[in-house]
């Protein structure tokens, strides 16, 4: 039989120890404000049922599901017709009934139905796991991925956006990242889409909109003629997206270009109110109004949120907005919510371009006992138990090896400080404590060595 070469499906990847360090300094800030703000955790299935994933993303996002086959035989209830048409869509829907989260809003909402008795309005949760994405892998973007959601629903109050952006600015002033906010809101989209005369396609306008950044204006012209919109609709919208001058100036000449559209208004409205309270308590962060941002998603309907890092090239690192009523697809309607997503992965892109994780983070192991035989492993224990009551990350050589082996392997896991107890102190009662960065050796009182490894 041939040897098989171990491989992970692309998009996907493993995780060193010094990876999972950064990793958990990522979630640990991000949660660490969650909690400020009085947001409580809970976590939600891997898998959940297809009808509740299905046309909550948008054509686009239903094509990146990943669809899980039934259990057993799969194929025992599908269509002949369909297998032999290779009808996909239609088979899909016989052999398989559950698929991975594309995201953990969704599943928020349906949580938020099937236990709405159990719950206090407005209800304010944080969410940090894996999603999962059939798109085709790239620099920055992968099949498999971590989300960091935090959501409030049972509110209509800006003040909810608000606080959201406070949150992101917190988050990353504490990951020492410069970042720009873009805002924009739904509603503006559809007053855009009303006097264009072009309601109906307000879908298919900010899918392509949406992909200025990526694509650029003339190619986005061109998806949005594809799609049936009349060349003249398409010049109108040119300079509304192309809108330039300050927050203000952009939502003073809004107010005149869609001063027909009622639900037009009530967006400008919207974001009047949320620069008012980033005029009272102002963030660092910088925040852009930038119409061209949609995000695709068909369940926002009112502000959109976008984060960017200001100094690194990746795409956004966090975002959300608000729905009116995703609750309202499993049978709860008129529940508001708002939320965001801070994606883990590329914040640790951001983060390792730029050099900027803390060095402290990565000792995973502050000090190594050498093994110098049975008697000082003896001697060592009850030491390196009262070293790790203090807080302080130790360990103690397995087995009594070459002094060189285990200074190597000390040097190799980067631990700064070696302890060396052998039969002289054990009978002076003082440790040699080696600094591994600087080579200096200090003789330590061994009920003195928590305060000195502690400095």
């Amino acid at each position: 039989m041939a040897t098989q070469k171990p491989s992970i499906p692309k998009g996907t990847r493993d995780f060193s120890p010094e990876e999972m360090v950064k990793r958990n300094y990522i979630f640990d800030t991000i949660k660490s404000v969650f909690k400020r703000y009085g947001y409580q955790p809970i976590e939600t299935p891997a898998m959940e049922n297809l009808s509740t994933l299905m046309g909550k993303y948008g054509e686009e996002g239903d094509k990146l599901l990943f669809k899980v086959l039934n259990s057993g035989d799969f194929l025992e209830k599908a269509d002949d017709a369909h297998l032999k048409g290779k009808d996909s869509l239609k088979l899909t829907n016989t052999i398989s009934e559950k698929g991975l989260r594309y995201d953990l809003t969704v599943p928020f909402a349906r949580y938020v139905v099937q236990h709405r008795n159990e719950i206090s309005f407005p209800f304010k949760r944080y969410q940090v796991q894996p999603v999962w994405r059939a798109d085709k892998p790239q620099k920055g973007r992968y099949r498999e991925f971590y989300q960091c959601d935090v959501d409030v629903i049972g509110s209509d109050s800006i003040f909810n956006e608000f606080e959201l952006l406070q949150i992101v600015d917190d988050v990353f002033n504490k990951l020492n990242t410069n970042v720009l906010i873009k805002l924009n809101n739904r509603k503006i989209l559809s007053g855009i889409a009303e006097i264009i005369g072009q309601a109906e396609k307000i879908v298919d306008i900010t899918v392509a909109i949406d992909k200025l950044d990526k694509i650029g204006i003339e190619k986005v012209n061109a998806e949005l003629l594809e799609k049936g919109l009349p060349k003249e609709a398409v010049q109108k919208i040119q300079p509304i997206i192309l809108l330039a001058g300050t927050n203000s100036e952009k939502l003073e000449k809004l107010k005149k270009l869609l001063q027909n559209s009622e639900t037009g208004l009530k967006g400008i409205n919207e974001l009047e109110q949320l620069f008012g309270y980033l005029s009272v308590a102002k963030i660092h962060s910088e925040v852009e109004l930038d119409l061209s941002l949609a995000r695709g998603l068909n369940y926002y309907t009112g502000a959109i949120i976008e984060v960017k890092s200001k100094d690194a090239s990746i795409g956004s690192i966090c975002g959300g907005g608000r729905y009116d009523d995703l609750t309202g697809i499993f049978g709860m309607p008129g529940v508001s919510g708002v939320g965001i997503s801070f994606g883990a992965d590329r914040i640790y892109d951001v983060l390792d371009q730029l050099n900027i994780f803390p060095k402290q983070e990565l000792d995973t192991t502050k000090v190594l006992f050498i093994n110098l035989g049975s008697d000082e492993q003896q001697f060592c224990l009850p030491i390196v138990s009262i070293l790790r009551k203090f807080g302080i990350n130790t360990e103690i050589y397995p087995e009594s090896d070459k002094m060189k082996k285990q200074m190597a392997y000390a040097d190799k896991r980067s631990i700064p400080f070696v302890v060396i107890i052998g039969t002289n102190e054990m009978n002076s009662g003082k440790a040699m404590v080696k600094n591994m960065k600087s080579g200096d050796q200090n003789e330590v009182i061994i009920n003195e060595l928590s305060s000195f490894l502690s400095q």
